[in-house]
């Protein structure tokens, strides 16, 4: 499944009669944002707030730019409130395509990636420099 598709989830059918939902674009609703930088030679993205389809794009945005920049990418989620399915397939999506290392996952994330068994495929770190040192 390409990238985009992945990050940004489509109603693949609709027994409503009615059309399927605009996907929604444009910046993350308050409560959501997304900021990086480098450290050790990886890139450092810091989710913080609430993320599922609707707010997901920026994180979705950045983790891409981020893994075709860098062949290491640090994901620190310790100020992430609230995530969904759409935030579990960005962080798959992201550890395919380079190397992801999740530091700081918030109680939420962490349960949602031990509920899914996604934490025994990512590499989980407690700190930043940890993640992007080694």
């Amino acid at each position: 499944m390409p990238w985009d598709e992945a990050a940004m989830p489509t109603l693949m059918s609709n027994t409503g009669g009615k059309p399927p939902p605009e996907q929604a674009t444009g910046p993350a609703p308050e409560g959501a944002s997304v900021f990086q930088y480098e450290r050790h030679g990886a890139r450092v993205v810091v989710a913080q707030g609430s993320y599922d389809m609707h707010s997901i794009t920026p994180l979705a945005e950045a983790l891409r730019a981020a893994a075709g920049e860098r062949p290491k990418v640090v994901l620190d989620a310790s100020g992430v409130t609230f995530a969904d399915s759409s935030f579990l397939n960005l962080l798959i999506l992201t550890h395919r395509a380079g190397t992801l290392r999740l530091v700081a996952p918030s109680r939420q994330v962490r349960l949602l990636c031990e509920v899914t068994g996604v934490d025994a495929v990512l590499d989980i770190r407690e700190t930043v420099d940890d993640a992007a040192v080694r």
